[in-house]
């Protein structure tokens, strides 16, 4: 038999992320969950009582939830120090994905970019792709076909749609709604489709590429739309009638976790976090990108800063993307699927098989790629989960000299904290949904 006690105990420490007991917590850093005081200003001397909650040291405990918990949407851990069944205090512990993509985007040419970049955010994979796309077309000083613009938006529409259909499925099984978990999958299976018929895949497509988009729509894709809208609409009225009005999903999010505008602010949230304390800012409509200025919706913001507020945002976002999709499809234009520059753009396939100069083109372009001018660029996109930016350098060379990308997930995380203080460890999951964090893009 072997000893049990002389075997060796190995500890893991995530070091200054982990939750420390409140005797080793300094007061600057428990104020800072609590009010729209999230900024200290320097020299501002904190009284060591000033905070309000005040309990002895032997009464409370810090316990994980995570990283390998299924209602943490990935490998999230939390640590939470709790009197009983409330939460005093929390903190997100991140990491554990280790995908560096951001320094692996350095070392592939910007032709590569885009296999990397869908693979952060993998619900919402073509959002990552447009916001990388549109800064190299900014760094190489070129415009995109009318069409290529539109196609871009009818996806991207479309990929909200399938994401805020996943958070109603997830959403609604974290609070045990079971039914809502297959409906809601049943519906995102149908945008999912008509990616792969477009895109050649279901997900992380690689199909806005910089210059364009990597292929036309299908022959007969306005009618596979129309058909999409008019299937998932009705189904929508569906989840009202089985969550809106239903008390116990009512009480399981009105009041749970709840935020202010100011605080939001502060903490630089976006997207229905951000809404969801009333503040109108999407930037589709604040800083309009692509043709979104041309078509007609509805910004969606809620009256209280609960859960509730951020999952009926995200129900009635996607009514308003259906209303975009109709419009597209009433105003997509004739023309080219992707620019016809040379230097950008590799030959069509069938000249390949026609003419040295197009198959020398096509390999210098796949094995060396294209140059990018010097200079640096910010682009922001609207995600489903808040603004999504692509920070990019070039040194002139045909890879990126620093990529960076800012992750509304990532962003948004840390109001956990906040949302969380004071309420019950049986909410920790509904908060945790209702901010909808994927963590392929926190730990990108």
């Amino acid at each position: 038999m072997t000893d049990t006690s002389s075997r060796l105990t190995a500890e893991t420490s995530e070091g200054a992320q982990e939750l420390v007991s409140r005797a080793e917590t300094t007061p600057a850093e428990l104020r800072r969950e609590e009010g729209a005081t999230l900024r200290l200003p320097e020299g501002v001397a904190l009284d060591p009582g000033d905070v309000s909650i005040e309990v002895a040291e032997d009464e409370t405990m810090i316990i994980n939830m995570g990283p390998q918990h299924p209602s943490t949407h990935g490998v999230l851990r939390v640590m939470m120090e709790l009197e009983g069944e409330m939460v005093l205090r929390s903190k997100p512990v991140i990491g554990y994905l280790h995908t560096g993509m951001e320094k692996t985007g350095e070392d592939l040419m910007y032709m590569q970019g885009g296999t990397n970049v869908t693979r952060m955010d993998y619900l919402a994979p073509l959002f990552n792709e447009l916001v990388f796309s549109m800064a190299v077309e900014q760094l190489l000083e070129i415009e995109v076909p009318e069409r290529s613009t539109w196609i871009r938006m009818l996806m991207c529409e479309l990929n909200r749609m399938s994401s805020h259909l996943l958070f109603m499925a997830t959403n609604g099984m974290d609070l045990g709604a079971v039914s809502m978990m297959i409906y809601g999958w049943r519906e995102r299976e149908l945008v999912l489709s008509f990616f792969e018929k477009t895109t050649g895949l279901r997900m992380n497509h690689n199909y806005i590429r910089p210059g364009g988009v990597a292929a036309d729509l299908p022959s007969g894709w306005q009618e596979d739309v129309a058909g999409l809208c008019d299937k998932i609409m009705p189904r929508l009225d569906e989840y009202d009638d089985l969550l809106t009005g239903q008390p116990i999903f009512r009480q399981r999010t009105e009041g749970v976790g709840v935020i202010t505008g100011e605080q939001a602010i502060a903490l630089s949230a976006t997207g229905p976090l951000l809404r969801s304390a009333g503040v109108a800012w999407d930037l589709r409509r604040s800083m309009p990108y692509l043709h979104y200025d041309q078509v007609d919706f509805d910004v969606v913001v809620g009256s209280y800063g609960d859960s509730f507020d951020r999952y009926a945002i995200r129900l009635n976002e996607i009514r308003e993307s259906i209303r975009i999709v109709r419009q597209i499809i009433d105003l997509m234009p004739e023309g080219d699927y992707r620019i016809q520059d040379k230097k950008v753009t590799p030959p069509p396939r069938g000249r390949i098989d026609e003419s040295m100069e197009a198959l020398i083109h096509h390999f210098k372009l796949f094995t060396e790629g294209f140059k990018v001018p010097e200079g640096e660029v910010y682009v922001a996109v609207e995600s489903p989960r808040g603004e999504l930016g692509c920070y990019l350098v070039s040194d002139g060379s045909a890879k990126p000299y620093r990529l960076h990308i800012r992750g509304p997930s990532f962003v948004n995380l840390q109001a956990l904290p906040l949302l969380m203080r004071g309420g019950m460890v049986a909410d920790a999951v509904a908060v945790i949904s209702s901010i909808d964090p994927v963590m392929g893009e926190v730990d990108r």
